[in-house]
């Protein structure tokens, strides 16, 4: 459970980025945190594959977002 949240967050922070004004790339050693009113399409894994939301969803504030080096596959 916890690994497709993670998975899920990192998906969100890189598909929020082009749309942004300022891009600040976060080091692979540092994950960081979602803030208000984030809303992205994410990637959910369904029967084993990744599938990408047909809209962008609400990410509640305060979740974690890390890189895919810190989930085990």
């Amino acid at each position: 459970m916890r690994r497709p949240i993670l998975v899920a967050c990192a998906a969100l922070a890189a598909a929020s980025a082009p749309g942004c004004v300022r891009t600040v790339l976060v080091p692979e050693s540092s994950p960081f945190r979602i803030g208000p009113e984030t809303r992205a399409r994410i990637y959910t894994m369904t029967d084993g594959e990744w599938r990408l939301s047909d809209g962008p969803v609400t990410v509640p504030e305060g979740w974690y977002c890390v890189p895919p080096s810190y989930v085990e596959d």
